[in-house]
């Protein structure tokens, strides 16, 4: 039935184009090693291209999807009953090597077993048919799920979660979080009762119960869509048009010089300069800021990386002046830079007072360790879902798939080999891997091209499916199955595109 459907779109395109497009299937794999993933049975070989992409049974899923769906930011059409392991199959057919992963989301690979067991467990069921608004209804289980899942890899020092739906969620109730903290510390403590001046203007937007506070955010930024995180992001003007904005602060993130063994004078200054215009900002801002928020790497803003020194003084900085740190790994965390959270790179003294989560993790939230950042009142931090049993989980069951298999280990093996590799590219291929940063970090790797989008374009002839950051960066965000035979296809597949 499917391979009807499957001709019946092929002929309905045919007639009315006149001709099917005909491409020659392509396999791709590495000359070197011929094996499928370790991890995920079923994975093929390597990349398979049988088609323009998208091709023509694509086409024709676009055009219907076009008609109830904006279709105007789609990168390829796939089809997830085919996708497996590191690699994602459209309806053409077409099997390319996935090291943008859903936007760096997906963490052991498509249709993974482990997780599918997970997903048709009974407790899964229960979740999915009989979902509670966990503020009022939790069920009698969810200490047990937190404990053995979302809280099981808190980072250090950090032992109690908020649970939310997305990433600009979990940013946005940790902004909450941060003002209320702020203004109960300011008030004189949790036990001390709001007045009624307090209580009549919060309700007209005016303080001092809205209170004039900010978060403190870094150019170049991505936190989120949502309406205080919108704030904070700086990253593209298409995110920000047309939305009012609150006039909240941002300071000048460390743009750093690479190949930075050939520039550590300069780069010390440029984080130097960033710490400096972050505590006048502190001390001088108009609407003072509750917190300081920042990515351990810019993600969506360019890659763009700094110190661990940085972080230990951003750290300092906000301890010394009485606010928050909030660390958002989104897109950072759950192991892609070779550590389960990219801050453990940075050796702490203390911990972030929040970390933010998402994306691989499948579920969201922040984790928090001091006891006043819980709310002194309840329904002050609430909403009907606050997160999703069902998320919880499946992050627990990927947490168990990362730790049987030792995937951050790998992550930071694989990385560690493909960063040498790409530098020997670097070399060969001078101004095409510009600003190779990354080392060290696991698979977090990037560099910028003079011709991004073409480059990204190209890939895909090459069966390789890869996304951009910023005006010129090219960045890779494989799965943690993503092994040294995955990296030899893939540097095969990056070579021809700069020479073809």
């Amino acid at each position: 039935m499917a391979a009807f459907r499957h001709g019946a779109a092929l002929r309905s395109l045919s007639s009315a184009s006149g001709q099917v497009p005909r491409v020659s299937t392509r396999h791709f794999t590495a000359s070197s090693l011929r094996m499928a993933s370790s991890f995920v049975p079923g994975e093929p070989e390597g990349p398979v291209v049988k088609t323009e992409i998208p091709g023509p049974a694509s086409q024709v899923h676009i055009a219907k999807l076009n008609q109830v769906f904006d279709t105007r930011s789609l990168n390829m059409l796939a089809d997830y009953t085919k996708s497996v392991g590191n690699y994602i199959i459209d309806p053409d057919g077409n099997a390319l090597l996935d090291v943008y992963a859903q936007i760096a989301s997906i963490p052991v690979g498509y249709n993974n077993p482990v997780l599918r067991k997970a997903a048709e467990s009974p407790e899964m069921v229960t979740a999915l048919i009989n979902r509670p608004a966990l503020g009022n209804f939790p069920s009698h289980d969810w200490a047990d799920i937190l404990e053995t899942g979302i809280l099981k890899v808190a980072p250090k020092g950090l032992n109690q979660v908020f649970t939310g739906m997305a990433g600009s969620d979990a940013n946005e109730t940790a902004f909450k979080a941060a003002f209320m903290w702020r203004r109960q510390r300011e008030r004189g403590g949790p036990s001390v009762e709001f007045t009624e001046e307090e209580l009549s203007s919060s309700m007209l937007n005016q303080s001092p119960g809205a209170s004039d506070l900010s978060i403190l955010s870094f150019k170049s930024a991505f936190h989120g869509r949502l309406f205080g995180t919108l704030s904070t992001t700086r990253s593209k003007p298409i995110h920000k048009l047309d939305i009012p904005a609150f006039d909240w602060p941002h300071a000048t993130f460390p743009q750093l010089k690479y190949p930075l063994e050939e520039h550590e004078a300069e780069n010390a200054q440029a984080e130097a300069d960033s710490l400096a215009e972050v505590e006048h900002l502190i001390k001088t801002y108009h609407v003072p800021p509750a917190a300081v928020i920042v990515e351990p790497v810019q993600s969506e803003g360019g890659d763009n990386h700094a110190s661990p020194a940085f972080f230990r003084g951003l750290r300092a900085l906000t301890k010394k002046h009485g606010v928050l740190l909030i660390v958002d790994e989104v897109q950072t965390g759950v192991g892609a830079t070779g550590k389960f959270w990219a801050h453990d790179h940075w050796d702490l003294p203390e911990p972030p007072d929040m970390v933010t989560f998402s994306k691989k993790a499948q579920t969201a939230g922040y984790y928090y360790g001091d006891p006043s950042l819980r709310p002194n009142k309840p329904y002050r931090q609430f909403n009907t879902w606050m997160g999703d049993p069902a998320r919880a989980l499946l992050f627990r069951a990927i947490v168990d798939e990362i730790q049987t298999h030792d995937l951050v280990a790998n992550t930071a093996r694989v990385g560690d080999y493909l960063y040498a590799k790409l530098e020997g590219l670097a070399k060969k291929y001078p101004g095409q891997f510009e600003n190779l940063r990354g080392k060290g970090q696991g698979t977090f790797i990037a560099f910028d091209n003079p011709k991004r989008d073409d480059f990204l374009k190209k890939a895909k002839k090459f069966g390789v499916n890869i996304g951009g950051s910023g005006e010129s960066a090219v960045r890779l965000r494989p799965m943690l199955i993503f092994e040294k035979h995955h990296a030899d296809i893939l540097l095969a597949a990056l070579e021809k595109v700069v020479t073809s």
